[in-house]
């Protein structure tokens, strides 16, 4: 079974844009910058077969290119603050790649997640902190809430191999797809 997701890779400069941004946030455990990425849908545990009906699905789809700007940053998990991310300015590009990649891998079979799809990127995870260190992050992702970043032209989207390591996560390209 291999653990795999599509996503949009970030520039260079985003990356760096993201880094003061994490440096600036109170965080228990920042996300490596290497593994900063856009998720546009997460396909879970998948046998190789079934990643090749993928594979073979949004490898068909003609999509044109776009462009992608970090808007703001913000929380998951409610009263159990448990992530701190940047969002990603919902371009209505976006949006329609998203739902046709979506529509594709449930044509190949594979069930997603029925949830609205939030464009943002995870800056750090952590375990639901005690009410003093909440406030702090709280406070910084206020202070935080006017952050912009790029434009940035978005080419091509990959399909990644999620390895859990003892140290965290590890995303390796496993194909690419090409817009435009």
């Amino acid at each position: 079974m291999i653990r795999a997701f599509l996503a949009i890779e970030l520039n260079e400069a985003l990356r760096s844009a993201l880094a003061v941004q994490q440096f600036l946030l109170p965080l228990p455990r920042k996300e490596p910058l290497e593994n900063l990425h856009l998720t546009l849908v997460f396909l879970g545990e998948q046998p190789e077969r079934k990643l090749e009906e993928v594979h073979e699905a949004i490898g068909a789809l003609r999509l044109p290119a776009l462009s992608l700007e970090m808007a703001g940053l913000g929380l998951f998990g409610g009263e159990k603050v448990r992530a701190v991310w940047s969002g990603v300015a919902p371009t209505p590009q976006l949006m329609r790649l998203q739902e046709k990649l979506e529509t594709a891998v449930r044509r190949a079979g594979v069930e997603t997640e029925h949830r609205r799809f939030v464009p943002h990127v995870t800056l750090g995870r952590f375990r639901p902190p005690g009410i003093e260190e909440r406030m702090r992050i709280e406070r910084a992702v206020a202070s935080g809430s006017d952050f912009r970043a790029g434009p940035m032209e978005v080419n091509e989207f990959v399909l990644f191999e999620s390895i859990r390591t003892a140290a965290g996560s590890r995303y390796e390209a496993l194909a690419r797809y090409p817009l435009g």
